[in-house]
């Protein structure tokens, strides 16, 4: 089993057609957190996207932050907390009840759509992702929604990724 550290979207999308033309399955991690959820998976390399770190755009004024799918939530909580501000849907952080021992990051939040216990009055993470842009199983580079509310036309792909 190989591990494969892409840097950006263009070399996570070349290691996923890779994977696809030898018929080899990935186990995509960054923080590695989360690995205890669901059932274990057998596959023969893994796609690390600790190095996909970063906050790409914070506009406080505005509320909007956009982040790379590795960065570690300690650095996002870091960040917001210099304006007084913090994430809605409060990510639990679960590595001592996992035995994990990385470090939680955002791409872990989204794809499990985790939310602590403010979720039944506040939401869960889904509700306030408004656009990303993604990597599919073909090594395609797809975006959805955008930096505002009034974008959506057609299905929410947010919405239906977050959690997937």
């Amino acid at each position: 089993m190989s591990t494969l550290q892409p840097s950006d979207a263009k070399q996570t999308a070349e290691a996923i057609v890779w994977a696809a033309a030898e018929g080899d399955s990935l186990e995509i991690v960054a923080g590695g957190t989360k690995r205890a959820l669901g059932r274990s998976t057998k596959t023969d390399h893994i796609l690390d996207l600790s190095q996909l770190r970063g906050i790409v755009t914070y506009e406080p004024a505005e509320l909007v932050l956009t982040l790379q799918p590795g960065e570690p939530l300690a650095s996002i909580n870091a960040e917001l907390a210099k304006n007084r501000q913090m994430l809605a849907f409060e990510p639990p952080d679960w590595r001592a009840l996992l035995g994990a021992e990385g470090e939680p990051t955002l791409g872990g939040v989204i794809a499990c759509n985790l939310a602590g216990s403010r979720r039944v009055r506040a939401g869960s993470a889904r509700d306030y992702v408004l656009g990303f842009s993604a990597v599919n199983g073909l090594g395609d580079i797809w975006k959805a929604g955008g930096k505002v509310v009034k974008n959506v036309t057609g299905y929410d792909m947010c919405k239906l990724q977050t959690g997937a």
